[in-house]
């Protein structure tokens, strides 16, 4: 038997190169990250820390794009130490904002890389630009400023309330103002009283017209009206208090509600359930993937469609379904005899059968760099994706289906907005005779272009 084909070397291998792999990425995100140049760093002072946690995130508009390093004492300031990721530029204008997260005074860092335009920010640089807006004690020196504002309001009004007032204060000139109109009132008065007894007759005389409908006994009165409206008023009471009797003895579905403490908590949990879930949902990445690939050697398309489940920068799973034309092949072998005779001739076709299978995936990403595993094309398999150019391109190895061991390669390449284009090699070591090349193309679509797809349906009447 020869060694090098033998599928125990071979396993070996693979999985020294995946234990090569796990090393390699184990140093990348290890204490000291920029072993390899992967990490930006950068640093300020600020003067109160309280809140801020090592190992924090770091977010610019909205996204993470580091982690707090380390919070330290130098020159009587709070030095916080940055850790950015490599394809997160800085420049000399960038900035940083302290935000306060709650009452309970946790805060976070936001930065701003600063304009393109201006010099990059030296390697461990520091950021001068730093604004603090998280502070409590700035919120209890502003309710000092209003006590202050409160102080001279309640002065200005002991001067005007004094017995010769001041004018010197608004509220003093009003009362004063208000003191002359009293004395013109009196004035007035004393000139029209002829006429201010002509109009206490009218209004007496308005009184008894009044007195006359009120003391009216037709069916039509006013008073028999507002009997009627009283004893309606009584009865729908009278129906209230039969409700709420209901819900006191715990009657109906409201009644449960009020009384039945386990209701109550189911409730709860019920509304607690739905506000984690919706907390979860809003955090969670989630994109579609679909793309389609050309067989060269068998001359068929590859059809898959995916969703990818991102709740952290670090991890990822993976859903999927392959329409494989060429799943799996058969060989046919045909004879023919000459003429009876002992000569005869051998055929062999090779005839691939379709067969629809299934990605489950598990992935945990360090920097540029993601190890998988899984279940592949239904059977269990591994790989890692390597993205570089900025996360435009990305290069994939997957082995899987170890006891006839399928490794493939792929190359892909995004060019505008979620469309990209891929090629690669099939079962590279023709284990399953499954061995081809293959070009395709595909389409991304994230959580971002997904809720503007459905923005722009319209929607029935």
């Amino acid at each position: 038997m020869n060694l090098l084909r033998a599928a125990e070397l071979k396993v070996g291998l693979l999985v020294l190169v995946v234990a090569g792999l796990i090393g390699y990425m184990s140093m990348s995100v290890s204490e000291n990250p920029n072993i390899f140049g992967r990490a930006n760093k950068a640093w300020f002072l600020v003067k109160d820390a309280n809140g801020l946690v090592k190992g924090s995130q770091v977010k610019s508009a909205g996204i993470p794009v580091g982690v707090i390093k380390n919070v330290s004492l130098q020159d009587g300031q709070a030095r916080v130490d940055l850790e950015m990721k490599s394809d997160f530029p800085l420049y000399s204008s960038a900035a940083v904002e302290i935000k306060s997260q709650g009452i309970l005074g946790d805060k976070n860092v936001a930065i701003v890389a600063g304009s393109p335009t201006d010099q990059p920010l030296a390697h461990g640089g520091q950021i001068l630009n730093v604004k603090d807006t998280g502070s409590l004690d700035k919120v209890i020196e502003s309710v000092g400023d209003i006590a202050d504002s409160l102080k001279s309001t309640a002065q200005a009004l002991k001067e005007a309330m004094t017995e010769d007032g001041s004018r010197k204060q608004i509220l003093g000139r009003i009362v004063s103002n208000i003191e002359h109109l009293t004395q013109d009132i009196s004035e007035v008065t004393a000139r029209n009283k002829g006429k201010i007894n002509d109009i206490v007759d009218q209004v007496d005389r308005v009184t008894k017209s009044l007195d006359d409908i009120l003391n009216d006994k037709g069916d039509d009165s006013l008073k028999n009206q507002l009997k009627r409206t009283v004893a309606r008023m009584d009865s729908a009471m009278k129906n209230i208090d039969e409700i709420t009797g209901k819900i006191n003895r715990g009657e109906g579905t409201i009644g449960k509600l009020v009384n039945d403490d386990e209701t109550v908590d189911n409730l709860n949990t019920a509304i607690d359930g739905v506000n984690n879930f919706l907390d979860t949902a809003d955090k969670l990445q989630t994109s579609l993937d679909f793309h389609s690939d050309y067989l060269a050697n068998v001359n068929m398309t590859k059809t898959e469609v995916g969703i990818k489940l991102q709740p952290g920068l670090d991890r990822f799973y993976y859903i999927g379904v392959v329409d494989d034309p060429a799943g799996y092949s058969e060989q046919q072998i045909a004879s023919t005899t000459v003429n009876g005779g002992s000569n005869s001739t051998v055929n062999t076709t090779t005839v691939y059968k379709n067969k629809f299978m299934f990605d489950l995936l598990f992935g945990k990403t360090f920097w540029d760099v993601s190890v998988k595993g899984g279940v592949i094309e239904n059977t269990g398999g591994v790989g890692f994706e390597y993205s570089f150019l900025r996360s435009r391109a990305k290069f994939e190895v997957d082995a899987f289906d170890f006891t006839n061991m399928n490794l493939r390669a792929r190359l892909q390449y995004n060019l505008w907005r979620g469309i990209y284009v891929t090629g690669g090699v099939n079962d590279i070591m023709n284990n399953k005779r499954l061995y081809s090349n293959y070009i395709g193309a595909g389409l991304l679509l994230t959580n971002d272009d997904m809720k503007l797809l459905l923005a722009k349906i319209p929607m029935g009447q």
